[in-house]
This record gives C-alpha cells, structure tokens and sequence, in this order.
C-alpha cells in the first residue's frame, strides 16, 4: 500500500513595506529546498528588474476583478490604490503536493487566509524601530516622498495587527532574522504530527514486541 503524500505547509509572511520581508523571504528559499512561493497577481506596475509570473503575475484591473467574480483568489486585497491576490487552486495544490508554500501577503490578506485555512504558521516581521523604518524607505530610492509618508502611515496601522500572528521576527540583522525564520519551519517540520506522518515504520517497529 502506498503511504499517503504529507500535506505541505502555508506559511503567511507579513510585515510593513520596508521591513526586509522580500528579502528575507528570497533568503529563507535560498536555505531551504523544500520551500516554495507562490507568486502573486497584482494590478500594480511593474517595476525595473522584476519579471512577469516570477515576482508577480501583473494584471489589469478588469482582469482581475473578474477573477475576484469568479472566486479564483484565497485572498485579495486594495493596498495603495492596487489590488493582490493569491491564486487558490495553485495553493490548494501544491499543499496536497506536499509543498511547503510561503505567501507575501499584508495584515488584510492574512486574516482572509487563517479563515479559510486555519492550520496556517503565520509570521510577522517588524523593523527594530521607526527610524530604521524610515531610513530604509527613503534609502530605496523607489518611492515619491509622500509615497514615503504614506508607507509609514499605513505601518502604524499594520503594526498594531501583530500580535494576531503565531510568531513575531524582529529584522534588526538580517542574518539573524534569517535563522529565526528558518528555525520556525524547522520546528513546524518537527511537529509530533508531522512526524508521526513520516516516520509511521520506525515508531510502529520502537514501540511494538521487543
């Protein structure tokens, strides 16, 4: 009889803009094998050196409001005048692949996806303080400064939401939230659970007759 495939792992990763998420999220795949992201739609533009289907699949505005009619989203969300959404038929899928699957998602997205699957590990990563918040927007070069002001406001807002998530991962050294983040998948794959799923021969074989 062939043993069932392990149910994956959705990982819902969220923190204010500025905060080193994306680059911590690329860190922890660097590490680690077994993880996977999914990517994205979003109707806002693309930016210089990223890649449409591989940082987001970039859609128009139309589009994607009929994707929300048709219900193809786990969760969407308006964030600065764009919409995000994840595709739920690839997720669904790749969890019953055995897929560990990390989603980028903000606060809004977060709480829309922990209701429809529950048994999600949710992070949040903050920057050591607001001034190193601050630093970081405006040494990215990418924004307007009211666009800057605008980020730091709706941080406020995204911060008091913390406290809703599982873990709390603090990017004050990258190396450093980079192990955290790895430790708590690390965990999740030691769960009794979990392993109980993997290693069914050897524990019936420990406990049985001596």
């Amino acid at each position: 009889m062939s043993q069932a495939v392990e149910q994956g792992t959705l990982y819902v990763i969220s923190a204010p803009s500025g905060a080193g998420k994306t680059s911590l999220v690329a860190g922890m795949l660097r590490n680690d094998q077994k993880l996977g992201v999914s990517v994205s739609h979003t109707t806002r533009t693309m930016r210089e050196g990223e890649q449409d289907g591989v940082n987001y699949h970039f859609v128009s505005r139309d589009t994607f409001e009929s994707m929300i009619s048709r219900g193809d989203f786990l969760e969407h969300a308006d964030v600065f005048g764009n919409y995000y959404g994840t595709s739920q038929v690839w997720v669904r899928e790749a969890l019953a692949r055995g897929q560990d699957v990390i989603l980028e998602i903000d606060w809004q997205g977060a709480t829309q996806v922990r209701r429809l699957i529950p048994e999600c590990v949710s992070i949040f990563i903050v920057p050591p303080s607001p001034e190193v918040l601050r630093e970081r927007l405006e040494g990215r070069g990418t924004d307007a400064p009211e666009i800057v002001e605008r980020r730091l406001a709706e941080a406020e807002e995204e911060c008091c939401h913390a406290v809703e998530f599982d873990f709390l991962v603090v990017n004050d050294d990258f190396n450093a939230a980079l192990a955290d983040l790895l430790a708590i998948v690390r965990a999740q794959r030691l769960r009794m659970e979990a392993q109980q799923a993997r290693h069914q021969a050897l524990l019936a074989g420990l406990s049985g007759p001596g």
